[in-house]
């Protein structure tokens, strides 16, 4: 079994099945900041399929977008962060 085996018959699916967990806590999440960790969740989830896609299709390319994907999310989670903090204060 190659990695390309591994990657599509094991990882991807499980992957799959991780943003289908995090979409329902999207939806059902008791609070709004429940729903912005799975939304972050999810944007990580997102990256992880994009670097596998990446090495399957031997498109460095790709990795380029995850990067921009990743700091996407991060600066949203941190955007999030500051108006939580301001609504406390």
């Amino acid at each position: 079994m190659t990695l390309v085996d591994l990657i599509v018959y094991i990882i991807m699916p499980l992957l799959s099945l991780a943003l289908v967990f995090a979409f329902y806590r999207v939806l059902k999440g008791p609070t709004i900041a429940d729903r912005v960790v799975a939304v972050d969740l999810i944007t990580t989830i997102g990256l992880a399929l994009i670097v596998c896609f990446a090495m399957i299709a031997e498109q460095t390319l790709f990795i380029d977008v995850a990067m921009v994907v990743a700091l996407t999310g991060f600066l949203g989670t941190i955007a999030f962060a500051y108006y939580i903090e301001q609504q406390k204060g």
